[in-house]
């Protein structure tokens, strides 16, 4: 009866790990459809976490801007903002305020 609550405890931490990796995911192929590098804007959110795993796994996994999906600014902030990851989305907020304005945004 009491290895229950521990598998139980063990497959929430495990969803929630794969539910992170894919936040990182998005940020990192929302970096590479935008020309910024992921590494360098992680890096400037957390400074102490030069040999993140998860982001060294997200990397690996992103694809050209023409083999992804379209991911909006709004989608990615709002992905980051739901695992709390405040610093982190304030790093992308300042790299979307640096961007060049699109061309034909705000017609």
């Amino acid at each position: 009866m009491e290895d229950y609550p521990k598998s139980r405890e063990e497959q929430i931490i495990e969803s929630y790990k794969r539910d992170e990796d894919m936040m990182i995911l998005v940020f990192a192929q929302w970096c590479v459809n935008n020309g910024l590098d992921p590494h360098a804007l992680y890096l400037l959110a957390y400074p102490d976490q030069e040999g993140n795993e998860s982001l060294r796994r997200a990397l690996a996994l992103t694809v050209s801007e023409e083999e992804a999906g379209f991911i909006s600014d709004e989608t990615v902030l709002g992905v980051l903002s739901l695992f709390g990851n405040d610093d982190l989305a304030f790093v992308v907020t300042g790299a979307i305020a640096q961007r060049e304005p699109s061309e034909g945004m705000g017609d």
